[in-house]
């Protein structure tokens, strides 16, 4: 399968301060939807983003890999290769990766459906993580799912796969621990944009049938981290 690759420009407005990108953090969160219940899990298509970095050469890659929802095949796949955006703050990483990959999203041949991100939706301390962000930006259904749980408490889910608990900001949840295979450490699970926190664990279930991670996840880290040794060779 042919990869297309796109070169992302940093846009003209980006914010380029904390102070500027606290205060689009702010603006933007107000159009989170978290009232429609996300498409179906196992239907449609599925996608999986993720950005790889060269510091020395200050690049930033970002993948996004399309699977069919029900087989997990290779629907189509996109990189994007740029300049990095914005200094690391936690708290504003999604400032560093939204333009590479808002850049490879809109180069896909085909539309993405629902876009797992690796990281956070909700359960960010501004209640607005990349793939909140994202979700906006794009219009498109999309939710976190990230291999530590940040800042914010849980308690250990259950054994088996399938067994979650909350993941909590004081009394609020702002998502779950899932686990994803028995035994193994859960996975961490938020809303981002135009779905709900049962949704997202449903397609985090369904996007696991071997491993810890989604196929989305694995899918996009092996693109992203590929086209990276291209980009820098």
């Amino acid at each position: 399968m042919e990869t297309k690759t796109t070169t992302v420009p940093v846009p003209a407005a980006w914010p380029t301060t904390e102070e500027r990108a606290r205060a689009v953090q702010d603006e933007l969160r107000l159009r989170v939807v978290l009232d429609e219940p996300g498409p179906p899990p196992g239907t449609g298509h599925v996608t999986g983003v993720d950005v790889a970095y060269d510091d020395e050469r200050d690049l930033v890659v970002a993948a996004a890999v399309v699977l069919d929802a029900a087989s997990h095949d290779v629907v189509a796949e996109a990189t994007a290769v740029g300049r990095v955006s914005f200094p690391y703050v936690p708290g504003l990483l999604a400032f560093r990766e939204i333009p590479a990959v808002m850049a490879a999203l809109e180069a896909l041949a085909v539309p993405p459906g629902l876009v797992v991100c690796d990281g956070y939706g909700l359960a960010h301390p501004r209640r607005f993580g990349l793939a909140s962000h994202l979700g906006v930006l794009t219009g498109l259904p999309t939710i976190g799912v990230a291999k530590n749980p940040f800042t914010f408490a849980y308690e250990e889910p259950g054994t088996p796969r399938g067994s979650a608990s909350p993941l909590l900001a004081g009394a609020e949840e702002v998502g779950r621990a899932l686990r994803t295979r028995d035994a193994v450490k859960p996975v961490f699970v938020s809303v981002g944009h135009r779905t709900t926190l049962d949704t997202a664990c449903a397609h985090t279930l369904a996007l696991t049938p071997h491993y810890r991670l989604p196929e989305t996840t694995r899918r996009a880290d092996a693109l992203c981290r590929r086209a990276l040794k291209e980009a820098t060779a």
